[in-house]
């Protein structure tokens, strides 16, 4: 194996490379004047880790999350969505050369690790777990922190830890940047014993990254399209003068066309802002973003952008021109009819979709009273009773990429069953449509890792054909397979 020396030099040896590199530590930290000085990155990150009052003798990094906390913060972190992605690039890898991977967030406390099982135990000893925080200020220079302090990825072999717990320990990191804002989300990382160093892993973990990003930035583009599709009607109202802005401050459509900025910068709350160019535009909130437009606009008639999210356990909810209405089942189950029928609907028609036979059309007239107070009589019309807004509903969303056969995209539209526990004729049969049509559509799919989604998601957690065809189709060494069979004996024995 063959590294780089202080000075580019061949070394051969990495015990040898460690060893040179200690007496060059033991000079720099005694004083010594004249003695041998580390590489420059280095030299850097041991002045800022020394000026935050690191102690080389310190022995672990400071533990800042609770093993409680770390699955929601996992759950919502944007590295989150790519962890497949690292865990089938790297995790291999890892395991063969005898490594861990670690991969933590923009702070520098590690999320995630996975890697060579004989390894866990060790790390476990100098804190390279789960919510030990990694970053330079809080356990001196390593790959993780420096990678992070310099915005770069770096290789950091032996005594070139500030800290002599990490000396046994080499290691390389890369930042991962976020497609949208360029802010660094996180840092991964590759970390094995000083003797299994090689060139070639901060080009293996920076070209990780890259394709992190990447997926990343599909993922970002496909959220935009999305955007741009559920809110044109609002950009198409103003006749050629506003754009669009997602929540972080792009501009993702504008007319006219070329005259606009990348980003604009959004302060919180504000109901105007001026471009770069001079033009003062008022900023209205959207259901998702924000739209751009002269003051002039403001005199023109503009509907209402109204979100329904009624997939899930969480509950049903309502998001009116930006603001959160809060609304209980039964309002929830008459939106959820009047934005299946925009043509609109009779009292008696309405109490039919709702009640059953059963039904009364005066409920029904007061219901609707009670709602229009909610969301206002200029967005629930009457005569027939309709919507007067530009409707956005998790449920369409789901309808429509299975009409169009997009699987994929129906299940991550889809947050669970609609509105559970209604009872509402409309709403059972409309509920069990999405369900098993996106059953249909993941299994006929023929795609794994699709079919993995699935039995994760609220809709498949007990569907036991879905466990019966992953079981069968995920490979021997793959690291779910335990937890899927698992699951489908619970499965077979609740049967």
């Amino acid at each position: 194996m063959t590294t780089r020396g202080e000075h580019g030099a061949p070394v051969h040896d990495p015990v040898e490379h460690a060893r040179v590199l200690h007496g060059v530590y033991d000079d720099a930290l005694s004083g010594e004047t004249g003695g041998r000085a580390p590489r420059s990155l280095v030299s850097a990150s041991w002045q800022r880790s020394l000026a935050a009052h690191i102690d080389p003798e310190r022995h672990t990094p400071p533990a800042v999350l609770a093993e409680t906390d770390l699955p929601d913060l996992r759950e919502t972190h944007p590295l989150n969505e790519v962890l497949p992605l690292l865990r089938g690039t790297l995790v291999s890898i890892a395991d063969e050369a005898m490594h861990v991977m670690l991969v933590t967030d923009a702070d520098g406390t590690i999320l995630w690790r996975e890697g060579a099982a004989r390894l866990l135990h060790v790390a476990d000893d100098t804190g390279l777990s789960p919510g030990y925080r990694m970053s330079e200020d809080a356990i001196g220079t390593n790959a993780m922190g420096t990678t992070l302090a310099i915005d770069a990825p770096v290789q950091i072999h032996s005594a070139e830890h500030l800290v002599r717990a990490f000396h046994a320990w080499t290691c390389a990191a890369a930042p991962v940047h976020d497609p949208d804002t360029g802010a660094i989300l996180g840092a991964i990382d590759i970390s094995g014993p000083l003797h299994t160093v090689h060139p070639a892993m901060v080009q293996l973990v920076s070209a990780t990254a890259q394709l992190a990003e990447n997926q990343l930035r599909v993922r970002l583009a496909i959220a935009d399209e999305r955007l741009r599709v559920r809110n044109m009607p609002h950009l198409t109202s103003l006749r050629g003068q506003g754009a669009l802005v997602t929540p972080t401050g792009r501009i993702i459509a504008g007319e006219p066309y070329g005259t606009w900025p990348e980003r604009v910068a959004l302060r919180e709350g504000a109901d105007r802002v001026r471009l770069e160019d001079g033009r003062e535009m008022v900023v209205e909130p959207l259901a998702e973003g924000f739209l751009l437009r002269t003051p002039r606009a403001a005199r023109a008639a503009r509907r209402s952008a109204l979100s329904l999210r009624f997939m899930g356990e969480a509950g049903p909810r309502v998001v009116l021109n930006g603001r959160t209405v809060p609304v209980t089942l039964r309002p929830a189950e008459i939106l959820t009819a009047l934005a299946l029928h925009p043509e609109g609907l009779t009292a008696e028609r309405l109490a039919l979709l709702l009640y059953g036979d059963d039904g009364n059309p005066t409920t029904v007239r007061g219901e609707i009273l009670r709602l229009r107070g909610l969301i206002g009589a200029d967005v629930l019309r009457t005569r027939p009773y309709r919507l007067d807004a530009v409707v956005d509903t998790d449920f369409d969303a789901v309808r429509t990429a299975l009409h169009k056969g997009l699987a994929a995209d129906a299940l991550r539209a889809c947050a669970g069953p609609l509105l559970p526990r209604s009872d509402a004729p409309e709403i059972r049969e409309l509920r069990d449509q999405l369900e098993v049509g996106l059953h249909r559509a993941v299994v006929a799919a023929d795609d794994v890792e699709l079919l993995a989604e699935l039995a994760a998601h609220p809709l498949g957690r007990d569907d036991l054909e879905v466990h019966d065809l992953l079981a069968d189709r995920l490979p021997p060494g793959d690291r779910r397979l335990p937890g899927v069979l698992a699951r489908r004996a619970r499965l077979l024995a609740d049967d």
